[in-house]
This record gives structure tokens, sequence and C-alpha cells, in this order.
């Protein structure tokens, strides 16, 4: 899993919320529900490759041995013996397997391999065969993908904001962008060359664009040259930071304001536009963000609002916690009828649904290689971003339940899944398929002994790999 997933997935799916008012605190209540979804989500994904696996091993008549959830070196949490085969849920939860007789596989078994082949057994079957079997948790995990993605796109639809709506521009969170010359209200209207027309994109855009970005300043066009290692540059700064990278800009509009607080008694309400606290101008909430963040407990603040075009001077108390006492919008569809940016969603049926969820999958899947690119390119610093199982769960939901986002990662999840097993490494289903297609095209089929070897090394490689990726995770290596 890769750096951009925690920020893009966070712009892409909070709808229902802009701005995150929630104390930077560690909530253990948060981590565990991060921690069950992402075990339910790697549990569906798992079952349903290696059931892949599975049912295509059984229509070719081979002996399946073993369909685990999770590994189970040792012993196991849950077995049953179901016919031939070995049903069970073992403790180590890295992932899943079937064993199939006869077949070099994570399971090692050396001894069945010194026996004469059996008719039902993995090897004896043809080249043609034994391809089907390994693309078959791939399929699976690229069919399911297509499936969660159309159910997404007919229960709760396809959310958007087109860039070109967002009136006052895109608010740049983090310090970094000031450095690349980009400002507070900057409107994204090109990516390498390439128009960005939805606001879902320009954040995943930037995290591999290559060379410049067009932006539109204050009715000017200017164009910012980018640095080959921006993506690292990013994930250096998002591990010492918290929130989204960026954000629609939007005014400080009072939303709520409890008839019991401060602000309420000296004059504030409901619909009010902050202009101005003590005299410095706060239109815009980067800028009211960066004026409170001086203030404490007990200060007293002159505000100047805007209330039905007329401006409106009064004196409030913060509150114990510094802050003047209301709540801003958090739904996007409020902005859209503020005419601060469009906002519409489009709910598909069940027969064009089918194509639009193929269609977002393979757009998904391009994201995804795109960003492997820039992985395997070490000027870019991508590799810094690489992360684990952390990374994995922190993209999803802390603050409840939420089955839009649930399911959105986990389509994300199979298509990673199913492209990350079709590399061509031993021990990944990539590996058995590079060794059969040579098969095929040569007429010869690589020893047992050779396969065995191709096993260990593909294991060693990919343990490495966990190693370095969840240490990334905890220590930035």
């Amino acid at each position: 899993m890769v750096y951009s997933l925690n920020d893009y997935y966070k712009i892409k799916l909070s709808h229902n919320r802009l701005i995150d008012m929630t104390l930077l605190a560690i909530d253990w209540g948060s981590v565990g529900l991060k921690a069950a979804q992402l075990l339910l989500s790697l549990s569906i994904l798992v079952v349903l490759h290696e059931f892949g696996h599975y049912i295509t091993a059984k229509w070719f008549k081979c002996r399946v041995e073993k369909f685990y959830l999770f590994f189970d070196p040792w012993f196991s949490i849950f077995k049953k013996k179901i016919g031939e085969t070995e049903y069970g849920v073992g403790w180590l939860p890295l992932g899943g397997y079937v064993k199939i007789a006869g077949m070099v596989d994570e399971s090692m078994d050396k001894e069945q391999l010194k026996l004469p082949p059996q008719e039902w057994e993995f090897r004896s079957k043809p080249a043609w065969q034994r391809l089907i079997i390994m693309i078959g948790g791939v399929t699976v995990n690229i069919i399911l993908a297509f499936i969660i993605y159309a159910m997404i796109l007919m229960v709760w639809g396809e959310k958007k904001i087109p860039a070109s709506s967002l009136k006052y521009g895109i608010t740049f969170n983090d310090p970094i962008f000031n450095e690349l010359q980009f400002k507070n209200g900057d409107k994204i209207l090109a990516v390498d060359g390439k128009p960005v027309l939805e606001y879902g994109d320009i954040l995943r855009k930037l995290l591999i664009v290559d060379s410049t970005v067009l932006i539109e300043r204050e009715g000017k066009q200017v164009l910012l040259n980018m640095p080959v290692d921006l993506i690292g540059k990013l994930v250096e700064k998002k591990k010492k930071t918290e929130g989204p990278l960026i954000s629609p800009r939007v005014p400080v509009i009072v939303m709520d304001v409890p008839d019991t607080g401060f602000a309420y008694k000296a004059g504030l309400r409901n619909g009010d536009l902050i202009l101005s606290v003590d005299s410095v101008n706060t239109r815009f909430f980067d800028e009211f963000e960066a004026n409170m963040a001086k203030r404490t407990k007990g200060d007293t603040i002159r505000l100047s609002v805007n209330r039905h075009d007329s401006i409106v001077h009064f004196s409030t108390v913060l509150t114990d916690k510094g802050k003047i006492g209301f709540n801003p919008p958090r739904a996007f569809e409020t902005f859209d009828s503020l005419g601060v940016f469009k906002f519409s969603i489009r709910k598909y049926g069940f027969f064009e649904a089918i194509p639009a969820g193929i269609k977002r999958a393979g757009s998904e899947l391009k994201f995804y290689i795109d960003q492997f690119k820039k992985i395997l390119s070490p000027e870019t610093g991508a590799y810094k971003g690489v992360g684990g199982f952390k990374a994995m769960g922190s993209v999803f939901s802390g603050t409840g339940w939420d089955w839009e986002h649930f399911w959105t990662i986990t389509a994300f999840f199979s298509i990673v899944l199913a492209f990350m097993n079709l590399l061509p490494i031993p021990a990944l289903d990539g590996g058995h398929v590079l060794f059969t297609l040579i098969e095929m095209i040569t007429g010869r089929k690589p020893s047992e002994k050779f396969l065995e070897y191709a096993q260990i090394a593909g294991m060693v490689l990919l343990l490495a790999l966990m190693l370095y990726a969840n240490g990334n995770d905890w220590f930035g290596w």
C-alpha cells in the first residue's frame, strides 16, 4: 500500500463533512474501529481470492487439501475437514492460502513431490489448465471490484464537485505547497498539460505529477514547475502532520450558534459570514484558523460579520477551549446551496451501473499503476511512502462504521491485491504464471527443484518487503 491512499480517500469520501473539528489525540476506540474494518476487508478479499484458485482447481479435478483464511504455522484457531479439503482459520493474519495437491507453494510440502505424479495433482494437469488455476484468484478480485463499484454507484451514487465550480479555489493545508509557489485561492486548471475536471482528481494528479501544474490566480494563468521528488517531499511532510493536504477554500460561515454561549449573547447568529477578527481579514477559513491559533481561552475579540449584506460589529469572549463557539457547515450540500461550489450525486440504475463500475475500476487501477511507477523511480522519493497494515488501516473511518467508505476502500484493495499478485515474483501468482507461460512457449517445464528454490527466494523477498513497508509505517525507514 502506498502513501496517497490516506489523503486521497479522505477527500474523495468525506462528502458529509468538509471541516474536521476533532481534537488530534490518540483515540483507541477509533484505532479499534479502523482495525476491525481492515480485518474484515482483508478477510473478504483473501477468502474470495483463494476461492478463485479453489473453484478453478476443482473445475479441473485437482485435489484441494486445505482452504485457509490466515496462515496456520504450528496450529490453527479453527479447522474442519469436509470431504478431501480441510477448511480453517489460522492465527497469523497475513493473508490466506489454498493447498492444491502437487503444487509447489507456500506450504513447501516436499514429501508429496517425491512421489510419482497422480492424475488429481496440479503438476499432472496441462499447462493451460494450470494457468487458469493460477489466475483464478486475480480474476475473482477484478470481478469483485467491478461488482462493488457498481453496487456503490447504485446505492450511494457518484458524487462530484466540478473543479471549475470551486468559486474560491483551493486551500493548501501544508507549508510545502507554499515552497512550491502555490497560494490559497489558486484554482488548479491542468496537471502535466491535462485538464483537471473534478475536485476529487486534484490530489491524485498532484501525487503523480511529472513536471508542471497550470493554475489560475487572480484571473491570470500561471505555470508552476514541480520538482521530480514532489511525492517524497509530500510523504515526509505528511508523516509529521494531520488532516488532508488540500481542501476547497470556503468562507467562514456560521451554521449553528448555541444560544447559551458567549458568542450568541454578543450577537452572533446563524448565517453570519465572519469577515474579520480584531480588524484582521479572516474571510476564508484558512485565514480564520491562522488568526484564531494565536488566541487563548478568555480572550476578548472583536468580530465583523456580514449579515444579509449589512456589516455588523461586536465583541465576544472566547470559550474555555479558546473558540468563539459556533459550528461551520460540514455537508457538501450546504456549500452547494450557498454557491461556494457545485456538488451533485448521481445514482445509477442496475444496467448502467455495470459499465460505470468497470470504468471506475479501470480508472483506479491506472491510478495505482501510476503510483507504482513512481515507487520504482528512486529519484521521486515515492518509496518513502510505502506503508503496511498501519497505512492500510488509516484510510478507514474512525468515527463510525461508514459502509460506503468501507466498500470503496475494499474495492480499491481488491484492485491492489489483483495487481500485486500478478507481479512476476516467485511465491506470488504472477511468478507461477510467468513460469507456466515460459513452459507453454518453450515446451519445457521447469524442474520441481527449480520451482522450490524460486518459491523460497520469492518468500524471502516478500517477507523483506513486508518488513520494510510495516517498518516504514512506524519508524519511517
